[in-house]
């Protein structure tokens, strides 16, 4: 290995292990970035953490705040309904793609992540219950055969991750927040293209709605 590909090694382990901490919740939005402390935690020096640190900002992921240098981007209403209301463009289009070409197998598969998504929010697994939520929606956009239009959703994902996490405390009781996923899985089922559009859809404008109250039910951030 070339001394030119260690720092990259590192850079590259680094980013993985903050990319996880912000999607898993354990660096929530707002969370400082504190290079040298970071540093220690990985036990690496302070180059690679600044350089995935600056990743996570191309990423949308991590943003520069006075006084306290890189921290977890925030959250704001405008935000969420940006990203939202580009999620719903693509997602609409990519759930009607692929529910025209999905196979009964790939539905089964969508079935078993709804199901394990289920057993990971009664146990209080809420990052892996929407890290499946996002499996089974890939399912669905894979059989679109468009790998573009998949990437840009994944992207637009990462950045509502910390949205979603404010949901966390969404009743696993309630119906009819898990309605949608059991009726796009039957909408799949019948490669019927305009139901697992609307559902989508409908799904989309649910989640703003709900997040929208709750982030405007937070008290503000501390200056």
């Amino acid at each position: 290995m070339s001394r030119r590909a260690e720092p990259t090694l590192l850079t590259d382990e680094v980013y993985s292990a903050i990319y996880e901490a912000i999607m898993s919740g354990d660096l929530p939005a707002g969370s400082r970035l504190k290079v040298r402390d970071l540093a220690a935690q990985v036990g690496t020096s302070v180059l690679p953490v600044r350089e995935a640190i600056r990743r996570l900002e191309e990423a949308g992921l991590a943003e520069r705040s006075p006084h306290k240098g890189a921290v977890v981007k925030g959250l704001t209403l405008e935000e969420l309904v940006h990203v939202y209301d580009v999620r719903r463009v693509l997602e609409v289009e990519a759930a009607r793609a692929g529910a025209e070409r999905i196979t009964p197998e790939d539905c089964d598969r969508m079935a078993a992540d709804y199901d394990a998504m289920r057993v990971a929010l009664a146990e209080g697994r809420v990052a892996a219950s929407l890290d499946l939520d996002e499996s089974l929606l890939t399912i669905l956009y894979q059989a679109s055969g468009n790998p573009v239009l998949v990437e840009l959703i994944r992207t637009l994902w990462n950045r509502s991750r910390a949205y979603k996490l404010v949901g966390q405390d969404y009743s696993v009781a309630d119906d009819a927040v898990w309605k949608y996923q059991l009726d796009l899985i039957a909408a799949a089922r019948k490669n019927d293209a305009d139901a697992a559009a609307a559902v989508n859809d409908a799904s989309l404008v649910d989640a703003t709605s709900r997040i929208k109250g709750l982030l405007a039910a937070q008290p503000p951030a501390a200056p």
